[in-house]
């Protein structure tokens, strides 16, 4: 029998103002807050439970490493929201791969990115771009 886990349970981000981090998740990009005290809140994006958890060591600046949360939406809600936060946000990177994507930083510095397509969409495209060396399994 394998052991192996069976998902992605949640993900816990450290800020520095629970209040401004948690309008930033549900008003701008739309998760659904889900519980709130005063040191942190709960809230769902898709299937996706998001923890935000006051720190004072949260950042205050982005790592400068390519690590960053990709957040899923429908290939036509992509154009609205891309609008809202290229106004919102500041942007950290430009769209160098398959499927339309927009990299920016949440009020903490939190590397995100907004994204149409999948894994299979993905592996799709290296299918038909083999240029890159991608080996698929």
């Amino acid at each position: 029998m394998t052991i192996a886990i069976t998902g992605l349970n949640h993900i816990t981000l450290a800020v520095g103002d629970v209040q401004r981090s948690v309008a930033f998740y549900r008003d701008v990009l739309g998760c659904t807050l889900r519980a709130a005290w005063p040191e942190g809140a709960y809230l769902e994006a898709g299937a996706l439970w998001l923890c935000l958890s006051q720190d004072i060591q949260a950042r205050t600046a982005p790592h400068p490493d390519y690590t960053h949360i990709a957040f899923s939406l429908a290939p036509a809600d992509f154009p609205a929201l891309k609008a809202r936060l290229e106004t919102t946000c500041i942007l950290w990177r430009s769209n160098q791969s398959e499927g339309d994507s927009l990299y920016f930083l949440d009020p903490d510095g939190h590397k995100l990115e907004i994204h149409v397509g999948s894994l299979e969409s993905r592996l799709d495209h290296y299918r038909a771009n083999p240029g890159k060396g991608v080996q698929i399994f």
